[in-house]
C-alpha cells in the first residue's frame, strides 16, 4: 500500500509539473524598457568622450556629463593646477573618485590632500570646495542627478 500511495504521489506531481510548464507565460519587456518608461530624463546608454562636449564649470574648470538619469549622474571634471571648485552645497549626494592628479579638498570643515586612486564621499547639504595642487580630473557621482548641469 506504501508503494501505491508513493507512486500516486509521484504521478500526481508529475502531472502538476506538466501542467505548469504548459501555461501560457507574459512575457516581460526588457528591463531597459521598464526602466526608460520610469524616467523622465536619462543620458544614451553609450557616451563617447569625442562625441561629447565639454561645458563651463566655472573657473576655467570644464565638465562633461558622462550619464544620467533622474537617479544618478556620472560626470568628468578637468582642473589645471591652482583652478579651484569654489565652496558650496547641494541637496545631492556626491561621490568623487580621483582618476589623476592631486587636489587639496575641504568637506564639512576638515581639509585634506587626496590623489589618484582616492574618493570622497560628500553627504547631502554638507560644504565643500577644493584647489587643485597638479593638474587633474574628477569623476563625480550624483544621487539624483543635478538637472542644473545639463543644457535646456
Amino acid at each position: 500500500m506504501k508503494k501505491i500511495t508513493t507512486l500516486v504521489s509521484l504521478a500526481a506531481a508529475l502531472v502538476m509539473l506538466a501542467a505548469c510548464g504548459n501555461q501560457p507565460q507574459e512575457t516581460p519587456e526588457p528591463q531597459s524598457t521598464q526602466n526608460a518608461q520610469a524616467m523622465t530624463q536619462q543620458s544614451g546608454n553609450f557616451i563617447f568622450e569625442s562625441e561629447t562636449p565639454w561645458d563651463d564649470a566655472g573657473g576655467g574648470v570644464v565638465r562633461q556629463i558622462l550619464g544620467y538619469n533622474d537617479n544618478i549622474m556620472m560626470v568628468k571634471v578637468k582642473f589645471k593646477k591652482g583652478q579651484e571648485g569654489a565652496m558650496h552645497s547641494h541637496p545631492h549626494s556626491q561621490v568623487t573618485y580621483v582618476a589623476s592628479g592631486k587636489f587639496e579638498f575641504t568637506v564639512g570643515g576638515v581639509t585634506k590632500i587626496v590623489e589618484a586612486g582616492d574618493a570622497l564621499y560628500k553627504q547631502p547639504n554638507i560644504e565643500h570646495g577644493c584647489v587643485c595642487l597638479e593638474d587633474g580630473i574628477l569623476i563625480d557621482c550624483f544621487n539624483p542627478m543635478r538637472e542644473t548641469f545639463l543644457k535646456k
